[in-house]
Formats: C-alpha cells, sequence, structure tokens
C-alpha cells in the first residue's frame, strides 16, 4: 500500500513511517524541515528512516503543506492510497507568540491536504487533531461525547477546524475520514519544547526546571508506540457512517457521513510533580525547580476516554510511565552523549 505521511520529520511521523516501512507499506513524507526547534533533530529522524531495512520503499521530499501548487502535484503524480496526515504547526504556547503560522500551516495546509484526498480517491485520511480542543471543559476524563466550542488557544481553534472541515469533506464527497485527538505524547526522538525533553536537558546540565501551576496540573501522558499502535489500527479501519446518527440528537463524535473523531491517550492522569519525580529516578538526580503559575492558554489537566477506540479498532495502551521514561532517558543519553 502506497501512504503518504506529513510531518515525517517530526516526532510522531517519524515514528509511524517506520513502523510503515517495517511492516512493508511504501512511505511517500513530507516535510517543510521548519525551524520551530533544532532541524538537526528532524534531520536525525529523516537519517533513522534512511537506514530502514525497507528504506528502498521511502521516499522524502521537502514541501510545505500550505504550498497549495506543490501538494497538487504530489497528490496527482503519486496516486497515494491512504494519507496519514501528522503536519501542523504544534504548541499551545508558541501560538499567542506567532498565530500567523498556525492559520498557515493548520488550515490552509489542512485545506490543501483535504482537495488532495478529495480529487484523488484517497481511501481514508487519518489526520492529528488534539485534547487541547477540550479548552474549558472540565468534565472528566475528556469525552469526544462532550462539547468542544470553548477552545483557549489558537491552536486548539485550529485544531477544532480541522475536525469541521473533515466533516464537510466527508459529508460533500464521501472521503472517509479519522481524526485522532493526541494526549501529550512522549518518547524517544521527542520534541524539544515538551516537558520531558527539556526537564531532562535541564536536570543532566544542572539547571533548574520551570514547574507551572506549581506542579498541580496532570496530563493523560501517552507513549510514542501506543499512540503509533492506534494511528495504525485507526489507519486499517476503514471508516463508514454511521446509520443511527440522529440529527435531532447528534452524537458530536460520529456522522451518516464516513467520519469519525477518537481520543487517543493512556487514559492514566499523572500529576506533573509525580512525572518529575519519575524522570528523577530514571536520571538518577534531582531536580531544581522554579515553582510558578499557570501559562496562559494552558489547562489544568487532560483526561483521555478511549473507551471508542478500544471498542472500534481495538486500541489498549500498555506502556508505563516508568517504563517509557526509561526508553526516553537510554534515547537521549545516546543522542546527546
Amino acid at each position: 500500500m502506497k501512504i503518504l505521511v506529513t510531518g515525517v520529520a517530526g516526532f510522531i511521523g517519524f515514528h509511524v513511517a517506520n513502523y510503515l516501512l517495517n511492516r512493508g507499506d511504501s512511505v511517500i513524507g513530507i516535510d517543510n524541515i521548519n525551524d520551530y526547534y533544532d532541524i538537526r533533530l528532524k534531520q536525525g529522524r529523516l537519517q533513522e528512516l534512511a537506514a530502514n531495512n525497507n528504506s528502498s520503499f521511502f521516499t522524502f521530499i521537502k514541501m510545505d503543506i500550505a504550498d497549495r501548487l506543490s501538494m497538487e502535484t504530489l497528490f496527482a503524480e503519486q496516486k497515494f492510497d491512504k494519507v496519514i496526515h501528522l503536519a501542523a504547526q504544534a504548541g499551545v504556547r508558541y501560538s499567542i507568540e506567532n498565530p500567523h503560522a498556525y492559520i498557515d500551516s493548520n488550515i490552509v495546509g489542512f485545506m490543501n491536504i483535504l482537495e488532495g484526498c478529495r480529487h484523488n480517491k484517497i481511501q481514508h485520511l487519518v489526520y492529528a487533531s488534539s485534547s487541547s480542543v477540550y479548552g474549558a471543559n472540565e468534565s472528566m476524563p475528556f469525552s469526544v461525547q462532550d462539547n468542544v466550542d470553548h477552545p483557549v488557544s489558537l491552536y486548539a481553534a485550529s485544531k477544532k477546524a480541522n475536525e469541521l472541515m473533515a466533516h464537510t469533506y466527508s459529508h460533500l464527497y464521501g472521503l472517509a475520514t479519522t481524526g485522532l485527538r493526541f494526549f501529550t505524547v512522549y518518547g524517544p526522538w521527542g520534541r524539544p519544547d515538551m516537558a520531558l525533553f527539556k526537564f531532562t536537558q535541564a536536570i543532566l546540565q544542572g539547571k533548574a526546571i520551570d514547574v507551572y501551576n506549581y506542579g498541580n496540573h496532570r496530563r493523560d501522558f501517552t507513549y510514542i508506540g501506543d499512540i503509533v499502535m492506534g494511528i495504525i489500527l485507526s489507519l486499517d479501519q476503514q471508516v463508514i457512517g454511521n446509520p443511527t446518527w440522529n440529527g435531532l440528537k447528534p452524537d458530536p463524535s460520529t456522522s451518516k457521513a464516513p467520519w469519525k473523531i477518537y481520543n487517543i491517550g493512556a487514559q492514566t492522569p499523572v500529576k506533573l510533580l509525580e512525572f518529575i519525580e519519575t524522570l528523577e529516578r530514571a536520571l538518577g538526580k534531582t531536580a531544581q525547580k522554579n515553582m510558578l503559575p499557570m501559562q496562559a492558554g494552558d489547562v489544568p489537566d487532560t483526561y483521555a476516554d478511549v473507551s471508542a477506540l478500544n471498542i472500534d479498532v481495538g486500541y489498549k495502551p500498555s506502556t508505563s510511565l516508568v517504563e517509557g521514561i526509561a526508553h526516553f532517558v537510554n534515547w537521549y543519553k545516546k543522542f546527546y552523549p
């Protein structure tokens, strides 16, 4: 099967492409290699893909998803079977500093993906949404049945917009789409702007770490291996419309159209201070902590109800926090000796 993976030099995109290659799929990966964080990490991921035993089935193309003409040409020439769309401008806090980057990538870029899928008979589009869409919602655990109309960052708003745009294309053109709301993904080759990476770097260098909300908020930390399995299981499960969907009592996660929204997380929220303690044990060092108030655009807690993904595709996250952090620390010490 020929699969397009966007954001292939990114954290999740790299791991997904690696899995697909290992099982024998043909992968076309695109990425614009922007400088949101150190491009050496992105280049390292691409080098790993080039070293895969099935690397002959991998092609990398440097491309910006916001470039309409390039995207039209890519879809027309490559004739993909399915698309995994992970490219996006990430980061809640950065969306306050540079909002235009989120419109260019997450709105314009996603529009180009939808148009490419529409005009080239793509069987299934799986795309990244985010737990950030839950915004001001305080009902726990977060359920795909919940209202998500109160985002607290532009990043979250852009991801909610992606879900709505996808539904429109599913409804109008019969395009099968699955949106996955990721919950705080971590693991080897992770992003430097995420807490685990920043904390590890600072602790090893003997520097203090910034602990927001005084360490009281909780996150549904999800190991990358579990995330990849959820993505692949979703990709392989063809979406169909829900025949029982009722417009008088609309289910916000399904539709009469071939459109579906899922949470994908560990379903085990952990307090930030507990997370830091686990990392300290893995590193054998104690962190110096700057205890700070909540940052703008952040939410106190995230907690995923993943029952729908379990029922529909058999998703069962299995990696403990202790195990996952150990894997990250081992990778980090090898990559940054």
